[in-house]
């Protein structure tokens, strides 16, 4: 057998393609040397600054700090709205493992109510995990100590105190100061509307009516700021810096907390509204609306058992009667009618008519009923203003007509919002032509006409619209806007003092504002004056009108109140200024089914004129 050739080794070709490995190794070696090359100048170099950044966020954490809520006080520096230290009861949601387990731990322990319960679980839904939600506000000093002995059971739990709002005249303020509440769903989409959303990062509370919501730009203030280092926890291990948050600014309203207070007394248990205010310049020296309510009740969280009472009481306390409430006007208006009689040409000064108990469209049968049965016998305009004639004005109103009386009506607030600053305010209304037939597609008829000519009917108006009316004739023309507000004062030290009001209302014969004035001076000075009694023997002169607006249609019938149910009588009504000559304060007095005007609400506003001149002896 032959024997097999054994090869030789080709060392050359060998070292040829030992050669092209190392060359291609070597390549390989310096481009991938050279991507991370590249990759560490991008990281080191081109991305420094962002990726610094990260590092800090992840080391560095921004607190936000809440601004102190600016206090309000009335016109005499009496503090009316004040911020109180109160403690509060604090979960980070991220930090609890079981938050349902925990829950149950704490109402154990704390006799945490549904309420309590259900108010967390609303707050846990809209805030983030690792930020603090309120599990039970507005702690006792025992119950602090409570959880504070078994706090180390609870980790991510605490005890944290800040200010909140509180009203210490309670009741006595709630529909003119409104309240602050905690921050709801609604609140926030307004906030992010505004742009305003995160100066309120660390805030809690909002104001939700009244001053505290118009003016809650100026009182919130601005949050500040206290930038600290985290560990990997997100344990704080030190602060570094802290900006101050900026406080809110102090509000001083034209309010007068003795005449305010003085009008919750007269509306004790009654239902209605008084507001008193300076003529000349529209400054609310009181606003009562009744039934009231504690507004602190709100700031702590309101129970849905008070909140549900509040809102099914049919004596309806959270409206505020004063700008909400709807009322006819009745015989309040009848100077402000004079007045348009007088500048028509339909009346003069020496007008005189037979008052003979009604007022009868020509060529039909329905005669409208004046208060007094037998009427007033032979009267010109000074004698029905102070006497209250319903037929003169029945007998004004058919010569005037809708049209005019719904232009010229208009001029003193009426079917407007008077501007006051608050936002709870409707426009009741001023009826017309094209009003009725929107409304009721109807047309409108003559008898319509006559029910307005003593402020009935269709006719509706606000106290605060009424209080706007009776200053402009007070002042002879003046139309200052109702304001609450008397000054802010900034924190930088400056003042501003609100001005608001409209062009007066001119007369073609501005002598008639006085013919207006002394019917109403009659009111409480002469014989026949509605109100003569309620201001007989007053140190200061006044003037007035009465008005009683009839609820229930009783035809032939007498008015017999002990006959009809409580809540269809009469209500009673009053408008007055004082002095006579240069007023100074106006009141505008409307009492829910009290029964006549002058000899119910007229007392009470010789009462708080009393009060007022008093104080103005003192002072």
């Amino acid at each position: 057998m032959a024997r097999k050739r054994i090869a030789l080794r080709d060392h050359s070709a060998e070292t040829a393609l030992f050669s092209s490995r190392i060359v291609v190794s070597f390549i390989f070696v310096l481009c991938v040397l050279g991507l991370l090359l590249s990759n560490l100048y991008y990281l080191q170099v081109d991305s420094y600054q962002a990726y610094k950044t990260r590092s800090n966020e992840n080391r560095v954490k921004l607190v936000p700090l809440p601004p102190n809520r600016g206090l309000i006080y009335d016109r005499n520096g009496i503090l009316l709205a004040e911020n109180k230290p109160v403690y509060s009861l604090d979960m980070v949601p991220d930090k609890i493992t079981d938050i349902d387990a925990t829950i149950v731990e704490l109402t154990t322990l704390l006799n945490l109510t549904e309420d309590n319960i259900e108010d967390f679980r609303t707050r846990l839904k809209r805030q983030r995990r690792f930020k603090l939600v309120s599990i039970l506000t507005n702690l006792s000093e025992s119950e602090v100590a409570l959880f504070s002995v078994q706090q180390h059971k609870y980790p991510g739990i605490s005890v944290n105190a800040r200010l909140k709002r509180y009203y210490p005249f309670g009741d006595a303020l709630t529909h003119a100061l409104g309240y602050v509440a905690r921050i709801n769903s609604n609140d926030l989409k307004r906030l992010e509307i505004e742009g305003s959303r995160a100066t309120y990062a660390a805030t809690h509370d909002i104001g939700k009516q009244g001053i505290e919501r118009y003016y809650e730009k100026a009182l919130h203030g601005k949050p500040g700021f206290k930038e600290v280092e985290v560990n990997n926890r997100g344990k704080i291990v030190r602060t570094l810096k802290i900006t101050p948050p900026v406080p809110g600014n102090d509000l001083y309203l034209n309010i007068d907390i003795r005449l305010q207070l003085k009008a919750q007394k007269e509306l004790a248990g009654r239902r209605g509204a008084i507001i008193l205010l300076a003529p000349k310049t529209g400054e609310i020296l009181a606003m009562m609306s009744s039934p009231s309510y504690d507004p602190n009740l709100f700031v702590h969280g309101i129970s849905s058992k008070d909140y549900n009472r509040l809102l099914q009481s049919k004596d309806r306390p959270l409206i505020n009667r004063a700008t909400q409430g709807r009322y006819p006007p009745a015989s309040t208006v009848k100077p402000q009618l004079a007045i348009l009689g007088l500048e028509d040409g339909a009346i003069t000064p020496s007008t005189i008519i037979n008052d003979r108990g009604w007022f009868q469209i020509p060529n039909t049968k329905r005669r409208f009923r004046d208060w007094k049965r037998w009427g007033h016998g032979k009267i010109n305009v000074y004698t029905a203003i102070e006497q209250s004639s319903d037929t003169f004005f029945y007998n004004l109103a058919y010569n005037v007509g809708i049209d005019k009386m719904n232009s010229f009506m208009t001029e003193f607030g009426f079917g407007d919002y008077t501007g006051i600053d608050v936002k709870e305010e409707t426009n009741a209304i001023m009826p017309s032509r094209d009003w009725k037939r929107a409304r009721y597609n109807e047309p409108w008829y003559q008898g319509d006409t006559i029910s307005v000519g003593i402020g009935q009917g269709y006719w509706s108006s606000t106290p605060i619209q009424l209080a706007k009316a009776t200053a402009i004739v007070a002042s002879r023309g003046l139309r200052p806007v109702p304001q609450l507000i008397r000054d802010i004062k900034y924190t930088n030290g400056d003042v501003f003092k609100p001005v608001v009001e409209l062009p007066p209302l001119k007369l073609k014969d501005p002598a008639n504002w006085q013919v207006a004035k002394d019917g109403m001076h009659g009111v409480v000075t002469k014989n026949n004056g509605t109100a003569r009694r309620a201001f007989a023997n007053a140190s200061y002169s006044a003037a007035g009108k009465s008005g009683t607006a009839q609820l229930y249609q009783l035809g032939e019938e007498k008015y017999d109140a002990s006959k009809i149910r409580e809540r269809l009588r009469d209500n009673a009504m009053f408008v007055a200024y004082a002095p006579f000559e240069e007023p100074e304060i106006s009141a505008t007095i409307i009492l829910e089914n009290a029964g006549g005007g002058s000899s119910q609400a007229a007392p009470s506003a010789r009462r708080l004129f009393d009060v007022y001149f008093d104080n103005k002896k003192e002072n």
